[in-house]
């Protein structure tokens, strides 16, 4: 095997033109398949990372009725429907998949939150103590909320970063005080996004599917809620998973066990609820799977490239074993068997396929990296892709090398070694 791969260097380099002209058709399909494969694996991530952030792994679970959500900003408190308690919250902690969870209530686009003369108009969540960390916030200035606070119903609030700078105009938040609903809450801390993912927005269609458009945020404790909205409003759950593969099953369980528990039917009522987990990770998939369906006609196009250089191999193939019948015809004479004659030229095939492979692999990486600093589109280089696109080139090699190497062991040693 050795001896008839360096036999298939020394004849590649001996007609070095003519080899780089058979492998083009290898070269630019296998490039075209990676730069393709590299920018739909980069596009995938993007879109996971746009949907579920950077990270944090964490699903929301909140009341449907209907399979439509059920806003308490504009609905009345539901029938049958209980809060949970802490109880209940600590054993959701023991579900399969889930890591931690946190009980909130939220207001979008909250009215009547002043402060002095300038009005907020960003979400107002009602928060328990572990909410900061599930959802992947940090204080960076002041504290976070304690148990004091919610045993106590102080009116307190912590802002992120994004009302500190706009609501207070450069001023230092901690210690003002803002108005919610005319009651007056105190600003004890300044929130902020741990790791913040960075979303890709190219379009309007983009801005509508990734970003949520809020103003900002303005967190109190869950206790003081009915302070200024009503009493036994039922919460939303944020759960976070133990890893993102695990996010669709943490979440469809902690929902299940919310709808089994905390709700129970009202007779003659025709409000149906249930609690429903927002299945960001399933989303991303249905986006990946948009992307990937278009794409893989791309990849039958960069297909047809590796036909064509598969037919050029065996070209040459054909002419290599017709410029060579007089020395098949002395390695037949002196007593080569014909499986001996098909290995070496199945081998030059494999070798000449191989290589193509190699320089498409290595032109599709450096193509990928081009395409994606001219477009600004993201690509992920995949190393699997790279070893099945090298071993595919090797098995274009042998396939379309077979007929020349049959030919070439079925030559007659007489007529071989009288051809001119």
């Amino acid at each position: 095997m050795i001896e008839n791969i360096t036999l298939s260097f020394q004849g590649i380099w001996s007609h070095k033109l003519r080899s780089l002209l058979t492998m083009l058709g290898i070269i630019i399909g296998i490039a075209a398949i990676i730069t393709i494969v590299s920018t739909i694996k980069g596009t995938n991530e993007q879109i996971k990372e746009n949907l579920i952030g950077s990270g944090n792994n964490v699903v929301t679970i909140s009341l449907k009725q209907d399979k439509s959500d059920y806003d308490m900003q504009y609905n009345s408190l539901p029938k049958g429907v209980s809060v949970i308690t802490e109880r209940t919250r600590r054993s959701l902690k023991h579900l399969e998949g889930v890591k931690e969870v946190s009980l909130y209530r939220f207001r979008s686009y909250a009215d009547s939150v002043y402060y002095k003369n300038s009005a907020f108009n960003g979400n107002l969540i009602g928060i328990d103590t572990h909410y900061l960390d599930v959802n992947d916030y940090e204080i960076t200035y002041g504290r976070a909320f304690t148990d004091f606070d919610n045993d106590t119903y102080h009116k307190c609030a912590i802002v992120d970063a994004e009302t500190a700078s706009t609501l207070f105009e450069g001023e230092n938040p901690i210690g003002k005080t803002i108005e919610i609903a005319t009651e007056p809450f105190v600003v004890i801390g300044v929130a902020q996004k741990r790791s913040e993912s960075t979303l890709n927005i190219n379009s309007v269609e983009d801005y509508w599917t990734y970003a949520d458009g809020s103003a900002g945020c303005i967190f109190i404790p869950t206790e003081t809620w009915p302070i200024i909205y009503r009493y036994d409003e039922p919460q939303s759950v944020a759960v976070q998973a133990v890893n993102t593969d695990m996010m669709t099953k943490a979440g469809n369980n902690v929902a299940k066990a919310l709808t089994a528990t905390q709700i129970r039917e009202v007779p003659n009522s025709k409000q149906k609820f249930s609690y429903t987990a927002e299945d960001l990770l399933k989303e991303a998939t249905k986006m990946q799977q948009l992307a990937n369906s278009t794409n893989n006609q791309l990849l039958w196009i960069a297909g047809i490239s590796l036909l064509v250089g598969g037919i050029g191999v065996m070209n040459i193939m054909l002419v290599s074993v017709t410029e060579r019948t007089r020395e098949i015809g002395l390695k037949k004479a002196i007593g080569a068997k014909r499986r001996r004659i098909a290995a070496q030229f199945l081998t030059e095939a494999a070798v000449l396929t191989s290589l193509g492979g190699t320089i498409g692999v290595i032109s599709g990486i450096v193509l990928s990296r081009v395409v994606s600093n001219i477009m600004k589109t993201p690509t992920a280089i995949s190393l699997p892709a790279c070893i099945v696109a090298v071993a595919f080139s090797m098995g274009i090699g042998i396939i379309f090398g077979l007929l020349p190497a049959v030919k070439a062991s079925k030559l007659n040693p007489i007529d071989a070694l009288r051809s001119e």
